[in-house]
This record gives structure tokens, C-alpha cells and sequence, in this order.
């Protein structure tokens, strides 16, 4: 059983929960062109250790540039809004989750997030597995056609 740490002299008053109003977030310093990121957790603002979390907005009929986030494994959450995604090498690969779904990144995977809808801004939550932004920006010449991926995972196949 692992044990619990003593607390500190604030008794957890300023180094316990912390919450961070919505009209209160920070613009994001590492960017991809097409999305706009803002900071909600991270190493500065609540001293977050192992966590970066934000919101990602882009704008209708939008895509950010090809990228990776290096190491770093990404959750995002889509709020509203039709998110496609394309990854692989060339951007080879595609499929799209809407409000209610959620989208798993793995580490170094190139990829491009798009906004499939032409008059709704999609708007995500975003977390990542690091407290500091990494994003790798690349240059890819995108496949002319991607071919669509269904997501499945291995224990709800169907």
C-alpha cells in the first residue's frame, strides 16, 4: 500500500486543488499553423509534473500544418465540431470523431488535424503526457487521396 505524503505547512490550501476559469487561459508558446491553442495545466501555471492540458480551436473549413509532438502521447476530446484527422507518413491515413469522442495520439506519429465542417468552428480539449509543449512542425507532401481507417480497438472490435 503506498503511503500518503505528509502534508505541507499550507495544509494543501495553496498546493492542493487548483482550478483555472475558462476566460483565464494562456495562448499556447508552441504552435501549428491553422489552430489556435491555449494552456490550462502546465509546470507554470499549477505546477503540473506529468500533464499539459488545454483548448484547440480551428475554424471552419481550416487544417493545422503537419506535426508531432515528439515523445509526448496526446488525448484530445472533441467539444464541438467534426474533427478529421490524417497521419502517417504522407498523411496517408484518415478518419473523423465528432462531439463526444475521443482521439488518441501516439508519440512521433506525423499528423494533421482538420475541420470537416465548412461553417462550425471545432472546438477540443486537449491533454498531453508532459507538462512542457512539444511541437515538432514538418514539412510533408500530403497522399492525394488518404485512405480511411475505421477505429477499433482491440477489446470492442465490431
Amino acid at each position: 500500500m503506498s503511503e500518503t505524503p505528509q502534508a505541507p505547512e499550507d495544509g494543501w490550501k495553496h498546493s492542493g486543488v487548483r482550478v483555472v476559469r475558462g476566460d483565464q487561459l494562456d495562448p499556447a508558446a508552441a504552435t501549428t499553423p491553422g489552430m489556435d491553442r491555449a494552456v490550462a495545466i502546465d509546470r507554470a501555471r499549477t505546477g503540473a509534473q506529468k500533464l499539459w492540458a488545454g483548448t484547440v480551436h480551428i475554424h471552419a473549413n481550416a487544417k493545422t500544418g503537419p506535426h508531432h509532438h515528439g515523445p509526448l502521447e496526446s488525448v484530445i476530446y472533441v467539444v464541438s465540431g467534426r474533427a478529421r484527422m490524417r497521419w502517417g507518413e504522407h498523411l496517408e491515413f484518415v478518419a473523423e470523431a465528432g462531439p463526444g469522442d475521443f482521439i488518441y495520439v501516439p508519440p512521433y506519429v506525423p499528423h494533421q488535424e482538420i475541420n470537416a465542417s465548412t461553417d462550425e468552428t471545432l472546438s477540443c480539449v486537449l491533454v498531453r503526457s508532459d507538462s512542457e509543449a512539444v511541437v515538432v512542425n514538418l514539412e510533408i507532401e500530403p497522399a492525394e487521396t488518404p485512405e480511411g481507417v475505421a477505429w477499433i480497438d482491440p477489446i470492442h472490435r465490431g
